[in-house]
């Protein structure tokens, strides 16, 4: 299509992330410029790094990473999952680095200060290709930048935090009451009164740091199997998790029994394959390295199976081990193994197909 001999670039829609490390500027300015810099750049590049993928990273904006997702490119929980992932990056990098240092300059004594906040838009956009690089535009990309300024740390009570707009909790078919967000309203005179939900970054940071992992290791499994999935971690990660991929090679319908619309830990999902329903509880939730389901099991009650993702030139391999069993269980297990095993043999069959 074209206006008066122009072509038309055609519009994408999809979530649209900023990341803005919050103190910034009042760091910078009250501290060694040399060394705030430095610390600085170390924390740009952690948030950079753990976004991509799955998100695509089209621009650096001083304190802030702008990036976005095209619909389908990734799920709600993988989002959220990914998210959260970079910020408590960020938190683990931010402490390592105050307590490694012998330093006492005040950018080095400053760095608990800075924190990290994500403002979350979905809609219509057009990227444009501006001297080799990748341009967003558009009036949500406009909204999403007016977000940047807004009242949510003092809501809260905390600069880290992530801010989703109720266009991208419907987009992403979350549940913001259901999942603990805090319902907010900001307000400007350009785009007029935005409601939101707001999640405490902190307060997951802690809640994470306290959880007790759930994890089978290597060489003490009951079963272990192992298979190279053609993708990458993220990606792969989005398929054996999300319910809308899982029913394309594993299942005949994956439900979410826990309110939300999210993936994670203390969350059942019921899968139906033919006849049979298979309960299955998330234990542990560690995007994008490994998660634990615990399986209800005739003669063997609730087993844990660790799924594990390691990546390697592009391609990752992705393990799955089960709980040592003993005594009645383990009897009960060999009754089992080979049809549990073969329907897990041929999932990963099922997944390599949608991949390849």
């Amino acid at each position: 299509m074209s206006d008066r001999g122009h072509t038309l670039t055609p519009a994408d829609r999809g979530s649209l992330v900023l990341t803005d490390i919050s103190g910034y500027t009042t760091y910078l300015l009250g501290t060694e410029l040399e060394h705030a810099q430095d610390v600085l750049s170390d924390l740009m590049g952690i948030v950079v790094g753990t976004l991509q993928p799955p998100l695509s990273v089209t621009k650096l904006e001083g304190d802030a990473v702008f990036s976005y997702a095209l619909d389908g490119a990734c799920g709600a929980s993988t989002l959220l999952d990914t998210i959260e992932r970079s910020y408590f990056t960020f938190r683990e990098r931010q402490r390592d680095i105050f307590h490694a240092t012998s330093c006492t300059c005040e950018a080095c004594r400053q760095i608990p200060t800075l924190d990290l906040k994500f403002i979350v838009h979905h809609g219509s956009f057009v990227r444009r290709d501006l001297a080799g690089n990748e341009e967003l535009t558009g009036r949500d990309v406009i909204v999403l930048h007016r977000l940047s300024k807004n009242s949510a740390a003092e809501a809260l009570g905390t600069k880290g935090y992530v801010l989703l707009t109720d266009e991208c909790m419907a987009a992403l078919g979350l549940d913001g009451a259901a999942l603990g967000m805090h319902h907010h309203v900001e307000r400007y005179e350009d785009v007029g009164e935005i409601s939101c939900c707001l999640e405490d970054l902190r307060e997951r940071w802690s809640a994470e740091s306290e959880r007790q992992r759930v994890y089978v290791a290597p060489g003490a499994a009951s079963f272990e199997r192992t298979m190279t999935i053609p993708a990458d971690r993220p990606t792969t990660w989005e398929w054996i998790t999300a319910s809308e991929k899982r029913v394309l090679y594993a299942a005949d319908d994956v439900t979410l029994m826990s309110p939300g619309g999210r993936q994670r830990a203390g969350v059942t999902n019921h899968c139906m394959h033919g006849p049979d329903v298979i309960v299955e509880h998330i234990a542990d939730w560690r995007p994008f390295d490994y998660f634990t389901k615990a399986y209800d099991l005739p003669g063997i009650g609730r087993m844990h199976w660790t799924f594990e993702l390691a990546e390697s030139d592009g391609a990752t391999t992705l393990s799955v081990r089960g709980e040592p069993l003993s005594g009645d269980r383990l009897a009960a297990w060999s009754e089992l193994e080979s049809d549990l095993l073969a329907a897990l043999d041929h999932s990963a069959q099922g997944l390599v197909a949608q991949l390849a």
